[in-house]
């Protein structure tokens, strides 16, 4: 995990391996050292917890070092590295974001005379609806479940099953669709 380096020294430690293993170019490592700084003011400014940012930075530069030594990239070189690298990090920051957004509004509750008021009997209705709902998945479901809430890609849990990531995305659907079936939800 990146760290917070002194006001007056240059930018932002990054390690030259990412959370998963994957290494980072020694430029990329560089141009993500010096955009550092400017990426965790972004993400601190969108709420994002700095530790976290760091890791999103992280991965950015370990996408793009995977990029650089692809084929594809002898024949269009990155023009601009730091650029680049910070547009990946901002789509990891943006599709984070969404992320939690969507799971904001799946779980809010709305109240009946205010907006911003909770029905307590509501929440418990919801919160026994979703026990049971999990109750009826099988264990391979609820991880995968677990691992989507958490932030795995469909890619990583497919791997960790050894599976392909449209494989592991269709087996949770299939799951997914079954256990509604039998709660009789839709």
């Amino acid at each position: 995990m990146a760290e917070k380096v002194h006001p007056n020294e240059g930018g932002v430690r990054v390690n030259p391996v990412d959370r998963r293993g994957r290494p980072i170019h020694p430029a990329v490592l560089n141009a993500a050292e010096e955009i550092g700084r400017r990426a965790l003011r972004h993400a601190e400014r969108q709420r994002i917890d700095p530790a976290v940012a760091a890791t999103l930075l992280e991965e950015a530069a370990a996408t793009v070092s995977r990029a650089m030594s692809a084929p594809a990239m002898s024949r269009n070189p990155i023009r601009d590295l730091r650029s680049y690298l910070f547009r990946a990090f901002l789509r990891r920051v943006n599709k984070r974001l969404k992320r939690e957004l969507s799971v904001a509004e799946s779980l809010q509750i709305r109240g009946r005379d205010t907006p911003d008021a909770v029905d307590p009997r509501l929440s418990i209705d919801n919160k026994i609806l979703i026990d049971e709902f999990l109750m009826q998945c099988d264990p391979a479901t609820r991880d995968m479940l677990w691992r989507r809430i958490v932030g795995f890609s469909w890619r990583e849990i497919g791997w960790s099953y050894g599976i392909s990531s449209h494989a592991a995305e269709s087996r949770f659907n299939q799951a997914f669709q079954k256990a509604r079936r039998r709660l009789g939800l839709r």
